[in-house]
């Protein structure tokens, strides 16, 4: 039996755009996603694609609705709580890195491990590791300006494994890299859902991701459809 890792039951969220007008972007959303497999959600530009994700990995609340990781479901919590679970459970990976630029490879996978608590000596360790495994182990003391578009997101991938997620979520996380680099970061994905068992949950238009697939949802008019 597949684990279902988790589900959101009619998710609704919508944005005041004034008095009069607003915009209704997700509308009764249910959807389940499955531990150890890459889901894909795709979608017009404007059709709600990074909203779902931001709600999913606990960014935003829903105006209604619930999402259970687990049997827990993550609203019932309160914002400092769900942020403490969002930095042990979640990894993120966006297209533009947001790596911190005075800080090195090695600094910047370490900083979310201390922030859980974890020591410096600690975090060091592992981040060495998690570099080692994505491929920059001659990298780890540069910064973020010393490094190319496919290394830094590299580094973006190791900082979202430092905390041992439940789960990855991904908004476009090649689209600002070329067709190369844009495989390289494809097969990793694949390499940890197989040798790590990793979850991911990516946003994309790039149809090379969407092919590596297990399962892709696709939203239309407010609406999921698989």
């Amino acid at each position: 039996m597949v684990e279902k890792i988790l589900r959101a039951q009619s998710l609704n969220k919508s944005y005041r755009m004034s008095k009069k007008l607003r915009l209704d972007v997700l509308k009764d959303v249910s959807l389940e996603i499955e531990a150890n497999k890459i889901s894909v959600i795709v979608g017009a530009s404007g059709a709600g694609k990074s909203t779902l994700l931001h709600l999913l990995g606990a960014l935003d609340r829903p105006d209604s609705g619930k999402i259970f990781y687990k049997d827990e479901n993550i609203f019932t919590l309160s914002d400092n709580r769900l942020a403490k679970f969002r930095n042990k459970n979640i990894g993120f990976i966006f297209q533009f890195h947001h790596l911190l630029p005075e800080f090195t490879a090695l600094e910047n996978v370490s900083i979310p491990q201390m922030i859980s608590g974890i020591s410096l000596s600690d975090a060091a360790k592992k981040s060495k590791e998690l570099l080692s495994s994505v491929g920059l182990s001659d990298r780890m003391d540069h910064k973020p300006a010393e490094l190319s578009g496919g290394e830094q997101q590299r580094v973006a991938v190791a900082r979202a494994l430092a905390n041992d997620p439940q789960i990855i979520f991904g908004d476009e996380p090649t689209g600002n890299l070329d067709s190369k680099n844009s495989e390289a970061i494809h097969q990793l994905i694949l390499e940890l859902r197989d040798t790590l068992k990793m979850t991911f949950v990516i946003v994309t238009h790039n149809p090379n991701l969407v092919k590596l697939a297990d399962k892709v949802f696709e939203i239309k008019d407010g609406k999921v459809f698989i």
